[in-house]
This record gives C-alpha cells, structure tokens and sequence, in this order.
C-alpha cells in the first residue's frame, strides 16, 4: 500500500500540527505501508525559515526512514489574516506540482489546515485516479470568525464553499476529537465518511526525567515557588492576555507564571509585561527537547488557555503530553467547548471561562496550597491519556485507510 501524506508542518518542527503527521508517516513505515511526505520548509512557531531553506523551491530529505518533499512557501515576517492566506496559498500551489511529480498513491492523506488543500486534492485525485481522505485539525473557517479575525462577507462564504467542496469529494473526512465529528454532521458529511482519529502519543519507551529542579535553577527561579507554565505557541487563538491581567492579583504570594513559546504574539505579549511591571510574571523561548522535559517536571501546574470564541472543537495537541507526565492541568475555555468537557470527564484539572482573572487567581492560589488535590488531578490525567496510546490509534487509522474505496 502506497500513501502520500500531504501537509505544511513536518519536522524539524516540533510544536503544533507537526508531530502528528511526524508519527504516522513512521508508523505507517514501520507497518510496511510506502508512506512519504509532502510538506513546506519548517517556519512554525518562530514564523520565519532557516537561513539555509529561504532561497529554495523544492528538497527531498530523508528523516528516520520517511521521504520528506519540501516546497516553497511564502512566509510572512509580520502575520496578519491576508498575509496567512498567501502564505497557505503559496504552499498549496507549488506544492500541488510537486505531489504530481511523485508516483502515484493508493490514497492520499490531506492535513488541514491549509483548507485549499481541499481543491489540490481533487485535483491530484482526479489526475491521478486515488481518493483522498480530508483530515482536519482545525476548524479553520469557524474559529476564524468566532475570533473576529474574519467577518461575514462574500470571502467567507467562499471559504465555506472551499471547506464544503473538500468534505463531498473527500472520501474519508476525519477529525481529531468527538466534537468535530458533531460538527462535520452538522455540515451535510454523511456518517459513512467520518473517521475519528484523534492525536496520539507514544506512552512506552519515554526517555528519562531530568532531575528535579534543573529548570528552575537554569532560569533562577526560586525551588519554594509554585510555577504555574504556558508552554507553546503564543497566537490570537490563545488568549494569553488573561494571564496577564491574572498577574496583578498574586503580587503577595509565592506564584510565578511562565509563558515560554513563540509566535505570533510574542512580541505583543512581552511589551505588555514591561508596560504592566509584571514581576511574577517570566517570558522564556519555547522549549524543546530536554529543556521542555525539565519545565514540565518543575511545573506545578500547566495552562491551557483558548480565546472565547475559538471554537468549540478546540483539543490542543500538547495536553497529551502534559497528561501523560501526571501533570495538573488548568484550563482557559468557554465550558462547552471540547477542551473542557475533557478536563470535565476526565477530572484531571479545572477549567475558568475566559475573561475571568480574579476566578482564576483565585484557583491558583488554592492550588498553591494544596498538594494532595495536585496529585489527584495528575493521577487522574494519566489514567485518562491512555485512551489516546499511539499504536491503538493509528492502527484504528491504518484498517480505515485500507477500506478507502
């Protein structure tokens, strides 16, 4: 069986969408399936390619055994909604003339976003006579009007008619939580197409923990302190600014927020430390490798916040991974949303509705003092984590792409 895993986060990148299709390129490889990769030069979350990658169009690398096509992408110093289309656009486009170059798939798996993957995939489907199945990671269109960054025009109908036209000729539409799924119904895709496929992590073989400690020594934080930890992309979709506002209101206790990450709003949120003399409040880089292993080991408590709006299929990715090192998770989430219904069934933290601080720095406060309550929460994500063991749920994926028609 032969399969072409079409998106524009790959490795190196680490953060995102991209470890995602990182693995089931090198599942499906290790089950003896022909998978390869067609992705973009790594940009994400720093928004801005490696020195080495600016001035090409197209490379082939190989990464642990899976053939890695790059094609060029516009890739914009400052982020804005047109810019983020060109720069999807972009992708699409030369990308679409790569994939026609390779052999031909049995069957073609579409990461969106970019939503005009969609068009490129029927396309290449029609040319090339395979299906393609439509896996979706974001409800790009939704959460960009819940958000305001787009408002009702004909330009939004025409990406609800991209979005429309990727579900009815996909032959699989499959998405990351139970929600979208409710969602895709909502829209008119029909129960035979939906696939659930949830993002995985791998729960054996982990490396060992750093030593206890070692992240707040490296970045002078106090070993009495209670940490309480952002780490990720720092965009619109976040909401970070509650953390901010949350700040004021622990001046007299023992509690430090951490945001680390990269993105769009970095720079946003950083002035807005040093306008507001924030000093419980610390901005490291986004963490990686062993670093990111010892922050979560020192951390106390780690957030998840999503802006009111965002919709509600929200399921960020790194909460597995949070989960699965029995870390206490604090939520920033309308209470309907998936996100918090999670948080809800699987009682491994507690969620506060956006644009709450003094709600929330109440919370932290009581965490702070109650460690019994922390363990619980941390004990109960790792049970709850094990639904989403990698080998259960790419095999699940793999039998789904065999009986693509």
């Amino acid at each position: 069986m032969r399969v072409i895993v079409w998106g524009i986060n790959y490795a190196p990148e680490f953060t995102g969408i991209a470890p995602h299709s990182v693995a089931l390129c090198e599942f499906l490889r290790a089950r003896g399936v022909d998978a390869e990769m067609i992705t973009a030069f790594a940009y994400y979350p720093s928004w801005e390619k490696r020195p080495e990658d600016r001035a090409r169009l197209f490379r082939t690398d190989m990464i642990n055994g899976v053939p890695v096509h790059r094609s060029w992408q516009f890739v914009p110093a400052r982020v804005s909604s047109l810019r983020r289309i060109f720069h999807e656009a972009s992708f699409v486009f030369t990308s679409t003339f790569r994939i026609l170059a390779l052999p031909r798939a049995d069957v073609y798996v579409l990461v969106s976003p970019p939503l005009s993957l969609g068009v490129a995939g029927w396309l290449v489907g029609k040319i090339k006579r395979a299906p393609f199945v439509f896996h979706v990671q974001d409800m790009q269109p939704d959460a960009a009007v819940g958000l305001g960054m787009l408002k009702a025009s004909w330009f939004t109908k025409a990406l609800y008619a991209l979005e429309a036209f990727a579900y009815r000729k996909a032959a699989r539409v499959s998405g990351i939580t139970r929600g979208m799924l409710k969602n895709f119904r909502g829209k008119g895709v029909p129960e035979e197409k939906l696939v659930y496929f949830p993002n995985a992590i791998a729960l054996s073989d982990r490396a060992p923990s750093p030593e206890l400690g070692e992240f707040r020594d490296r970045h002078g934080f106090a070993r009495g302190e209670f940490l309480a930890i952002y780490a990720g992309n720092l965009g619109v979709k976040q909401g970070l600014e509650v953390l901010l506002e949350t700040s004021p209101l622990l001046r007299d206790r023992k509690i430090r927020l951490v945001i680390c990450g990269d993105g769009a709003q970095r720079e946003t949120l950083a002035r807005r430390v040093r306008e507001m003399k924030l000093p419980n409040v610390s901005m490291l880089p986004l963490q990686e490798g062993r670093d990111y292993q010892a922050l979560l080991v020192d951390a106390d408590v780690c957030f998840i916040t999503q802006q009111a709006g965002a919709g509600n299929s929200f399921f960020p990715s790194k909460l597995l991974g949070l989960l699965a090192e029995s870390k206490p998770v604090v939520t920033v989430a309308a209470p309907e949303c998936e996100l918090a219904l999670s948080l809800l069934e699987g009682n491994f933290g507690v969620n506060v509705p956006p644009g709450q601080p003094a709600e929330l720095a109440a919370l932290l406060d009581s965490l702070a003092s109650d460690p019994v309550r922390l363990a619980e929460y941390g004990a109960a994500g790792r049970r709850y984590v094990q639904q989403f063991e990698k080998t259960r749920v790419f095999d699940n994926f793999l039998e789904e792409l065999a009986d693509v028609p």
